[in-house]
């Protein structure tokens, strides 16, 4: 399985429906790519306080393996919500970090 991480750093003036916009915009994205096992979107809830680096929303995507995510990747809708996400944050791709973890079996 691939553990899909995206920690985003949102410009302080999107407002939080822009952010829940863009977050559906990732769930809608789970009945269109086999593979997609599941999604998690939020803010950051950790209280050690500064250690987001300013990330302090994000999503987790659960994948069947490497394929799904690949195909997650290449998907039309991937692409839009992708362009609304760095349209969104301080500094463009600089405001969004993705970490891909491969979980055992």
């Amino acid at each position: 399985m691939i553990r899909h991480c995206v920690f985003i750093r949102f410009r302080a003036d999107v407002p939080a429906q822009e952010k829940s916009a863009i977050f559906a915009d990732i769930v809608a994205l789970k009945p269109l790519v086999p593979g997609m096992l599941a999604v998690h979107v939020g803010e950051n809830v950790s209280p050690e306080t500064g250690m987001d680096k300013g990330f302090s929303d994000g999503f987790i995507v659960d994948f069947a393996d490497a394929a799904a995510r690949d195909a997650y990747l290449v998907h039309p809708a991937h692409a839009k919500a992708g362009g609304s996400i760095v349209a969104a944050t301080e500094g463009g791709v600089g405001g969004v970090l993705v970490y891909d973890i491969d979980i055992a079996d």
